[in-house]
């Protein structure tokens, strides 16, 4: 999938929710294993590369596009400066250019490499694109990148920092799970110790490393392992952010069909947050930040520096599992819904009431609150 604008530079169709705010620039193009059950994204697409000259162009027309938008706050009275009124403005006259003026409103200063993995595109490429950012873009403090364990092994210690002094200041891996019967189930292609050599090598090259966990990735059959073997693997890498995404299921992922055929069993959100539980406990020696940074997740809340905050990430988990049945289904409606973000919300009568209103309904209709559940995390990815 392609999306152009009128300055025509292309774009993909994800990023990591941090990176929502950063300046999108598509280096390659799909996921090259583009195997995982788990995974909806890129089907039925073939991935490649794009040549220096491509990415150049689109830099190009992103610094025309720059370019035009701080002309329009100068025309409007605002220096140059993007801020609510010249969004707005912007939005509505020149949508073309929405996408630069809200990366202004918001900074100007992080740019995050499309698609799945750019680090196939051959490092010399890449160093060139990387100081061409930095030379049409000067404001720009940190780039960014997903790639996948594979892959990073694939590029030699010398490499990675090279790509480090050139401008790269992180890499996001799909970690997933640290469990190998987990991993070969869902068709990873790679393995845990793999993810522990290719968590060091970017560590080692000096680069921030944020790594990537599925909850509910082991099902109801392999929930324990994935919880243990996960935080195992990830004590011996250490990365700086460990990011939680629990599982959701789309019909475009080829893990639906395994739900279907009884081959796979989903884990409700109550035992969802017990293997949490059990992966938090588990996580030891390590000085990387935790973040419930996504929809998805039940309990935003859960979230911390290693070793400092475990307790209290934790102490969230317990609160919740010490609630009554009722009061835990009410937050999960609540969560799911959009009313809630935090525990603290169920004392909220104003959010309360809606959610009350359909929890009871519900009950009227005879329906489970967790297929009920199932149903609405569809929308979030």
């Amino acid at each position: 999938m392609i999306f152009r604008s009128k300055y025509n530079f292309e774009q993909g169709p994800i990023r990591p929710p941090n990176e929502a705010n950063s300046l999108l620039v598509r280096v390659t193009r799909n996921c090259p294993w583009n195997k995982c059950l788990f995974c909806p994204v890129y089907k039925g697409e073939r991935f490649s590369r794009r040549s220096v000259e491509e990415i150049k162009s689109d830099l190009d027309s992103m610094a025309s596009a720059l370019k035009k938008t701080r002309e329009i706050s100068v025309e409007k009275g605002f220096g140059g400066e993007v801020n609510r009124q010249v969004a707005a403005y912007i939005q509505s006259s020149y949508p073309e250019l929405f996408s630069i003026a809200f990366w202004q409103y918001h900074g100007g200063e992080n740019v995050f490499l499309q698609d799945g993995d750019s680090l196939l595109l051959p490092v010399n490429d890449l160093i060139e694109v990387l100081k061409t950012i930095q030379n049409k873009f000067p404001l720009v403090k940190r780039i960014t990148t997903y790639s996948r364990s594979r892959t990073i092994l694939r590029r030699s210690l010398k490499e990675l920092t090279e790509l480090k002094k050139a401008g790269l200041s992180r890499i996001h891996v799909g970690l997933e799970s640290g469990n190998d019967r987990v991993l070969e189930f869902m068709k990873k292609g790679v393995t845990g110790d793999q993810h522990v050599e290719a968590g060091k090598l970017v560590k080692n090259a000096g680069l921030s490393l944020s790594e990537y966990v599925i909850l509910g990735l082991g099902g109801e059959k392999l929930w324990k392992e994935h919880a243990l073997d996960t935080a195992d693997v990830l004590n011996r890498i250490n990365p700086d952010f460990i990011r939680v995404r629990t599982l959701a299921v789309p019909k475009l992922s080829p893990l639906y069909k395994k739900i279907e055929n009884g081959e796979f069993k989903l884990l409700k959100d109550d035992q969802v947050v017990r293997e949490e539980a059990l992966f938090i406990e588990n996580l030891e020696t390590i000085e990387s930040s935790l973040y419930s940074d996504h929809i998805l997740n039940l309990l935003e809340e859960v979230c911390g520096k290693f070793p400092e905050d475990k307790n209290c990430m934790l102490g969230v988990i317990n609160r919740y599992l010490t609630l009554g049945e009722e009061e835990r289904d009410i937050f999960k409606l609540g969560r799911r819904t959009g009313y809630f973000r935090h525990l603290g919300d169920l004392e909220s009568s104003n959010l309360n009431m809606p959610v009350n209103k359909l929890y009871k309904q519900l009950q009227k209709e005879k329906l489970s609150v967790d297929d009920y559940i199932q149903q609405l995390m569809l929308r979030f990815i």
